[in-house]
């Protein structure tokens, strides 16, 4: 795993630093894991297994890493006094929930009424995957992308809704196979001002 996580960001949990494990230590303890579901760890098959799962998980997290108050940073103000609504429609991402660290898949309407200055909009892709890539429940997504947006851009609102569908449900417990979840966070002129906040919502739609 990463061992220099960064701090987080924007309202998150400010617990005290992590002690981050050897990746020596993460892969003796998947191949318990793997001993505990019924197989043997060093069967020709899974010997690479532990390793290749400790790769992935530091794929899957990266975003404890990142911070995104530095990647919005760069803006840019030449935009002939550009003022209406900004929206990034259907931004996939993967993230897992910290609940059984199952696998959530959706996708990402990230939206904002500049004041004064606009962000690429790669940035608002990148934003979503940071919070995406940890260990999540969506509505704590949803309100981090869109708190993280208004403090750093301060622009008029921002408007983010997610649609996704959480393995959690439907692939153990429920198993309720054709259902999504849905969130949204509306701050400033999107949470104000019904007009603003139902042309977000056609966009989606």
């Amino acid at each position: 795993m990463n061992p220099n996580p960064q701090p987080l960001q924007s309202g998150e949990h400010k617990n005290a630093p992590i002690n981050v494990p050897e990746r020596t230590e993460v892969e003796a303890a998947i191949r318990t894991i793997i001993r505990w579901a019924g197989d043997d760890p060093n069967r020709h098959g899974l010997l690479e297994t532990p390793a290749r799962v400790a790769r992935a998980f530091e794929e899957f997290f990266i975003g404890y890493s990142q911070d995104p108050a530095r990647i919005l940073q760069k803006t840019f103000d030449e935009t002939a006094g550009y003022d209406e609504m900004v929206v990034l429609r259907g931004i996939p991402f993967e993230s897992h929930c910290e609940h059984h660290i199952a696998p959530i898949i959706g996708r990402a309407w990230v939206a904002y009424v500049p004041s004064h200055r606009v962000v690429g909009i790669s940035k608002l892709a990148r934003i979503v995957d940071v919070y995406a890539k940890r260990l999540q429940v969506q509505e704590r997504m949803t309100a981090q992308i869109a708190n993280i947006l208004h403090e750093v851009l301060t622009p008029k609102g921002v408007g983010v809704l997610i649609k996704a569908s959480h393995h959690c449900m439907m692939t153990r417990g429920v198993h309720k196979l054709e259902t999504d979840l849905v969130t949204s966070r509306m701050l400033g002129c999107f949470r104000e001002n019904p007009a603003t906040r139902q042309e977000f919502l056609s966009i989606v739609d």
